[in-house]
This record gives C-alpha cells, structure tokens and sequence, in this order.
C-alpha cells in the first residue's frame, strides 16, 4: 500500500537531512533499516499508536531548540563507584569517559569496531524483529543513521556497573545513538543511564541475554525542561533470563520510551517499571509490548505517571501470550496521580492471550491524592505541602520497589523529593 503523500513527504525530508554511516560491518544492517523507514513511513498523528502523542519535533527534518541550563543538583549515580561512558551531544566524550576496560566484560565503540565483530549478528536484528506486529520507524531509523553507541558483551559478571551518561552541550544537538548488549549464560550486569542528552535525542539499545543470564537497567531521565527524546529497548530473554528495567523521568518536553521484550526460553522473566513526575507542557508516553513465546515465564508491567499544571501522560501497554507458552504469569499495572484539573492520563491497556493455562491481569486507574490520607497526615500535624508530598512519595513506590538494590531505590527517591522541594519553592 502505498504510503500517504503527508508521511512521504516527511519521511523524505527527514531522511535527506541525515548522513548514512559507510562501510564496515554494519552496511547491509543500515541499508535494510533505510528501506524499512521508506517503506513504513515516519511516525504521523493518525498512526494508532501515536494518536496519544503527537510525533512532529521528533520527525521534523528541522531540530527543535533546547536552552542549556546550569544545575546545582547532584550527578545521578555520583557517589556510586561504576564504570563511566559519557556522550556529549551524541558523540563519544574520552576524556570525561573512564578506561573502557574491565573484567568480565568487552565494550567497544560502534563508531571503531572492528570489520569481523560479534555485534554484526546482532545490530539491528531484535528491532527488526520488534517491527512486528506493530512499526516502530524511528527505531529502524535509529538503526540506519545512529553514529555512535557502545557495544557490550557481559561474560562473567563485572564487580561495578556500568553507566551510560549522556551530555547536552548544543542549543540544536540532534543526536542518534545505538547500544548493543549481549549477556552470556550465567553473566549478570547492571546498567545505569542518565543525562539530558540532547535537544532532539533518539536511543535504541538490543539487549540479548543467554540462558541464566541476568540484566538489571536503571534509566534516569534528566531534568532538561526541553527536550524531545525516543528511545527503544528490544530484549530477547533465554531460558531462566532475567531482564529488569526501571526508569524515572522527571520534566522534558517530550518523551517516548518504548520497551519491545520477547520470552524465548522457559522459566524467563522480564521486569519494565517506570515513574515519571511533570508539569505543564510536559508529554510522558511509555509505550510497552511483551511477548510470552515459552513455558512458565513471567512479566510485570509497573508504571506510574505524577502530572500537574496541565501534563500530559501515556501508557500502552500489551500482554501477548502465544499458544505455547502455558503457565503465564503476566502482570500490568498503569496509574496516575493528577494534582490538579488541567491533567491527563490516557492509557490504553491490552491483553492478547492464545494459551489456556495463564495469569494474567491488568488494571489502569487514574485520580487526585485521597482526602481521607491526606486529612489523617494534616490531623497529625504534618503541614500540607509536605503531606501532599509524602502521599506522592507513596503513590509511585511500586514501581520504584521494581529495582532489586536498595541503594539504587533510596537514591530514586531522593531524586523525586528534589524535584518536589523545588516545586514548593
């Protein structure tokens, strides 16, 4: 079927503005994603699964703006001893970024790897995969026209984390990166991400994780009022994997997460949470699809969305259970927490089972703070603004009780009481 002339026109004139990376191992990956972005079309409002959110700054072929600003808040993760990878605008930073080297572990640069690489069986195949059966262009067009990322493979288990750190140094930065994480069986590795990155930011990360093999991913979203950003993980999970990701976003303009994870093997199980805090322009689409493809797996789905002033927030969400895999266990849950009457939550949560021997639920719920609570924290003498507070600190638990180390916990709540302090004052 031929695309419509509107999504031509702007897939063409996005396309014409980029640059495709020549040569190298990667070549045919590009050259296919290149034909799939044409042959799909960019992103447009009446698409299905964008008619929450609005695509233009993220397609437009013209880079929107995004003020730089100066912060007196703490690095994410800075008092925490973990390998540092730094990207600036997109592009690989070596002097603010440590030795790449470490035991357990081989990282390499998509930008310098080598022509007989192991990634070439994997860039660009679990997105390619994760087209269906929905389309997901900007991720095809992230595997096309990314410049520069970092290739992971986890053969043992590294004594620190590694964390991805991304800068923000240009007004009209457009920056497209591409990870690839490979886990082998028995390794585990945590991931941290975090930084505003760029004015216009688009991030794809292919996760593979081996038998028994173990990926703990921790992404904080910075507090860049600005920014416009896409970013798609596609995880394929072996038998007795492990895949937990929790992400905190905090303000942003803008802001598509798209997690794609597909259960393979027996036994797996593939954790995505997410809480994001905003106001005013501020748009948050977390967009979800897990597929049970194995026997005895479970997933959970944890998202909790705190808006305000006229914030915007999004959930899709599916469950797909294929007629193989028995003894599901599935779990959705998707809430928000509106402060005042300008908001919006709009979810749309789905569930698609084939197999007979499941458990599987979802639920999406949308409200102001409990009067009832928040009267008893008054009668106690606890002043409003801090009751408010505290009801919201409780509100988004779940989903921060989703990552396994405590430290981890204490330090993403300690981020959403900064961003509540700043907004009493």
């Amino acid at each position: 079927m031929a695309l419509p002339q509107v999504k031509l026109d702007a897939t063409e004139a996005r396309l014409s503005g980029l640059t495709l990376p020549e040569g190298g191992w990667s070549a045919a990956a590009r050259a296919d994603a290149v034909a799939r972005v044409r042959a799909m079309g960019l992103p447009h409002a009446r698409d299905e699964y964008w008619k929450y959110t609005k695509p233009n700054t993220l397609v437009d072929a013209e880079v929107p703006s995004a003020a730089l600003f100066a912060s007196d808040e703490a690095p994410a993760f800075g008092e925490r001893d973990r390998l540092k990878i730094v990207f600036v605008d997109g592009v690989f930073d070596a002097e603010q970024s440590d030795d790449l080297a470490l035991e357990g572990i081989q990282i390499d640069r998509l930008a310098e790897a080598s022509d007989i690489h192991w990634a070439k069986d994997l860039y660009g195949v679990l997105e390619t995969k994760g087209q269906d059966p929905v389309e997901r262009p900007l991720a095809a067009l992230n595997t096309a026209f990314a410049t520069d990322g970092v290739l992971i493979h986890v053969q043992s288990s590294p004594s620190k984390p590694i964390n991805l750190i991304y800068r923000h140094g240009q007004e009209t930065s457009d920056a497209i990166l591409h990870h690839v994480i490979k886990v082998d069986a028995g390794a585990e590795v945590t991931v941290l991400e975090n930084g505003p990155a760029a004015a216009r930011f688009n991030k794809c990360m292919e996760v593979d994780i081996a038998d028994t093999g173990k990926l703990h991913h921790i992404r904080l979203q910075g507090r860049d009022h600005e920014r416009r950003a896409a970013t798609h993980i596609f995880a394929r999970l072996g038998t007795e994997s492990v895949f937990k990701s929790f992400t905190l976003t905090v303000n942003g303009q803008l802001t598509r997460n798209e997690c794609v994870i597909e259960l393979t093997g027996d036994d797996a199980v593939a954790h995505v949470a997410g809480a994001c805090m905003g106001d005013g322009s501020f748009h948050h689409d977390d967009t979800v699809f897990i597929t049970h493809d194995a026997q005895n797996c479970e997933s959970r789905q944890v998202f909790k969305k705190v808006l305000r002033n006229g914030a915007t927030g999004v959930f899709q969400g599916k469950i797909l259970v294929k007629p193989d895999a028995q003894k599901t266990d599935g779990y959705q849950i998707s809430q928000s927490l509106l402060l005042d009457d300008d908001s919006q939550f709009l979810a749309k949560p789905e569930l698609e089972i084939y197999a007979d021997d499941v458990a599987c639920s979802h639920g999406s719920t949308s409200g102001a703070i409990d009067d009832d609570a928040l009267f008893y924290l008054r009668a106690r003498g606890v002043p409003l603004e801090i009751a408010q507070d505290l009801m919201v600190i409780a509100f988004i638990a779940e989903a921060v009780q989703e990552v396994e180390d405590e430290s981890l916990q204490e330090e993403i709540v300690g981020r959403v009481e900064g961003w509540l302090a700043r907004r009493r004052g």
